[in-house]
Parts: structure tokens; sequence; C-alpha cells
């Protein structure tokens, strides 16, 4: 897909995510931005076809859009280039991105902060959750602050869009595991660390055994 054809998708895509975002002066930012809206028109292409776990169907790109907009919204990020990583940031791990196409596109920060939030899918999801636990406390402050981000919308999603296989006992182990994660990302951004709070406390809330 060409350049101009991302832009066109990101058209659609943000206004389609502007129904569902919980954020949206940060959901201004990614459609205001036209940095932002070229790394929003690249992530919708590679994630196209692909959804989210929970009932509705809802198009995967909303996730990223929703990282993103926290980053700005809550977490005050106006660094351009960390915003395009949230929007780019399952791209490598989610979709055929490879590193390169990545770098040529945006460059070799934006590139390496998504390197840094990427899991290996190569390896067995426990493994994969256990080294994100252990990697966390030695993640750049940019990607702490994204995966954080990342973390607050999966939270939400796992209590209020529940995938759809998801019994209550495998619910409440998400928000466990995620907590450890946290727990390693603390001292990079404090108003996301309240947010994750305040939406683990409200998730878990929501959930009856």
């Amino acid at each position: 897909m060409l350049e101009p054809q991302w832009l066109e998708l990101a058209r659609f895509v943000l206004a389609s995510s502007a129904v569902t975002t919980r954020f949206a002066a940060g959901h201004a930012v990614c459609s205001d931005v036209p940095d932002l809206r070229r790394a929003a028109g690249f992530a919708a292409w590679k994630h196209k076809g692909q959804m989210r776990k929970g009932v509705g169907q809802i198009p995967y790109i909303h996730h990223p859009i929703e990282v993103t907009a926290i980053l700005s919204e809550i977490g005050g990020v106006e660094d351009i280039e960390l915003l395009q990583a949230g929007l780019l940031h399952d791209t490598i791990e989610d979709t055929e991105t490879d590193r390169d196409e990545l770098e040529t596109h945006f460059g070799s920060r934006v590139c390496a902060i998504v390197l840094e939030v990427s899991d290996d899918k190569s390896l067995e999801k426990p493994v994969r959750k256990a080294r994100q636990v252990a990697h966390a406390p030695r993640l750049s402050n940019d990607a702490q602050s994204l995966k954080l981000a990342d973390k607050i919308s999966n939270v939400f999603d796992v209590a209020f869009c529940k995938p759809v296989d998801w019994p209550v006992q495998r619910q409440l182990e998400y928000f466990d595991w995620a907590s450890r994660v946290v727990a390693g990302l603390r001292g990079c951004n404090p108003a996301l660390e309240a947010e994750f709070d305040r939406q683990l406390a409200e998730s878990r809330s929501s959930i009856t055994v």
C-alpha cells in the first residue's frame, strides 16, 4: 500500500475510533498532527482485518489509537516520536512488519521504542509473560510510559470488553499479572501510574466471582 493510501485509511479509522474512545482530547491529537495521522494510517494498514478479542468485533487499530490517546491526554506526552511509537507499538509483534520497514518509514528512535515493547512471539506465552515482568524495570523511560498506557487500555478491555472465551478466573489472573508488570514501571510517569491504579480498581470491582 502506498503512503497516500495510508493517509486515506487514517482518516477513516480515526473517524470511526472517535466514537469508541474514552480519551477525546488525546484522540484529537492523533487526528490533528500530520506525523501521527501518518503513523495511524500505516498501523491501520498493517492491522487490517485484525479484531480485538472482546465482543463486538472492534477493529484492532482502535487499541493503538487509544493507547496513544492515553499517553497524550493522561500522561501529558507531547513527544511526537513517542506518540508515533504508541500507534505502531504492536506492528512488529502482531503483523508482518519488520524492523527495517518500520525504521525506514519512521526512523530509528521510533523503531527502537517499538522493539522494546514487542514480545518475541517465537516463545511460549508463559515465558513471554514472565519476561515482561522481568524486563519492565530495564526498559527506557519512553518504553515504560508506552507499556503503562498499553496496560491501562488492556485492563479496561479485559473487564468491560471481555474476550469471549475468558472465564472470570482468567480475567482476575490478567489483572494480577498486569500489576506485576506495572510494579517494574513505576517512576516513569506518575499520572499514568495513577490512571492504571484507578482503572485496575474499577475493573476489579466490575468482576463478579
